[in-house]
């Protein structure tokens, strides 16, 4: 006999979402796009943070072509709420937004020393004008 006959094509792996809930993972699951059977890791902390069901939810509630960063960012805040329980990803809100002020405030400054560099080479430039020009006479 024909050995294709008798083989079946490797059915496709489930997504990790339904890997980690033991469910069927069907043509149509929600969750496929965004939590790949090679990505366990991802899913796990969505799950533990926001649990299965708000996850589609949340994901339902955002247009098609936004539920990617939206999946990133949940990934993001879940990594960050496992790591640190009450803050979150907050802290590091914090240290951006202290980072952007400190960069603000440092170019606050070096535009005002522009501005003063720029005033002293205006007024060097005045007095240099303002002198009467010599001619040199040279004595033989």
């Amino acid at each position: 006999m024909d050995s294709a006959v008798w083989a079946s094509p490797k059915p496709e792996l489930p997504c990790a979402a339904c890997r980690t809930l033991h469910r069927k993972c069907s043509r149509d699951c929600t969750l496929a796009l965004y939590f790949p059977a090679g990505e366990p890791e991802k899913f796990a902390s969505v799950h533990k943070v926001f649990g299965a069901s708000n996850v589609i939810k949340m994901l339902q509630m955002v247009d098609q072509e936004k539920r990617e960063d939206a999946v990133k960012s949940m990934v993001y805040e879940a990594n960050e709420r496992l790591r640190d329980p009450v803050h979150g990803c907050t802290n590091a809100i914090s240290y951006l937004q202290k980072c952007i002020q400190d960069l603000q405030l440092q170019l606050k400054r070096t535009r005002e020393q522009l501005q003063e560099i720029q005033e002293h080479s205006n007024h060097l430039l005045t007095v240099l004008m303002d002198v009467p020009y010599q001619n040199p006479v040279y004595q033989l």
